[in-house]
């Protein structure tokens, strides 16, 4: 007999495309910022969320590197809700053991903001129950081309043997290095893309798609991405097992 879908443990890494704060402003005749902003209110709605399903690694995709292209305004908004989120949010996380983590393009933020991420790093660094991971200045192509550049530079310098390079060595250079795949993506907003994201960590990731836009999300469509989820016969290329 088949375990019923209670009984299948909940995914350990779950990662989510944030879509839809700006349609949400805009079906309320408000700015984009105010969806930008409900959206930061879901993020601590799902973070208690995932701790109380006991999910492992929680990965949400911030800003991308497509995203330094909207207009300046719209930017700088962002930016300063990250500022803000890292100022005031930082020490909450610790207190419920939650550690924190950044994945992407460092470089391209203001250094105040860098200098923010490397703090909050270190403070929560040996926290156990939660991994919280932000995507920012993040793009899943530049991540792999990245890698293989610092590859490349490692083989010219003779530190590492090219017979050597598999998928684990591989790996060891992308920046989500520490974090396990994805077992589960979740996107709002109703879109049905990957968007550049986590590329080569979700070659076996179950995907979860949702018309609720970002700001929306709740306790319920969380849970209810988790029980999908759980209904699903992950194989990972193998033939599927009937009991």
């Amino acid at each position: 007999m088949n375990n019923s879908s209670a009984d299948i443990p909940p995914p350990k890494h779950v990662a989510i495309i944030m879509d839809g704060n700006g349609r949400w402003a805009k079906g309320r005749g408000l700015p984009r910022v105010a969806g930008h902003r409900q959206g930061a209110e879901a993020v601590r709605r799902v973070v208690e969320t995932a701790g109380r399903l006991g999910v492992d690694y929680l990965t949400l995709f911030s800003f991308s590197s497509e995203n330094w292209r909207r207009p300046e305004e719209e930017v700088r908004d962002l930016m300063g809700l990250l500022r803000r989120y890292l100022k005031s949010e930082i020490a909450e996380l610790h207190k419920k053991n939650v550690r924190f983590k950044v994945i992407g393009e460092r470089g391209r933020l203001d250094k105040d903001i860098q200098a923010l991420v490397q703090d909050a790093e270190q403070m929560t660094a040996g926290n156990t129950q939660l991994t919280l991971s932000l995507a920012l200045s993040y793009g899943g192509r530049a991540e792999i081309a990245d890698a293989a550049r610092r590859i490349a530079e490692s083989v010219r310098l003779g530190l590492l043997d090219p017979a050597a390079i598999d998928e684990t060595q591989f790996e060891s250079y992308l920046w989500s290095v520490g974090l396990p795949d994805p077992d589960l993506l979740i996107r709002t907003s109703g879109e049905k893309r990957i968007s550049n994201f986590l590329l080569w960590q979700c070659a076996y990731t179950e995907f979860y798609y949702t018309d609720v836009y970002w700001p929306d999300f709740d306790e319920a469509e969380f849970t209810a991405a988790i029980d999908d989820f759980r209904r699903r016969d992950r194989r990972f290329g193998a033939t599927a097992s009937y009991a």
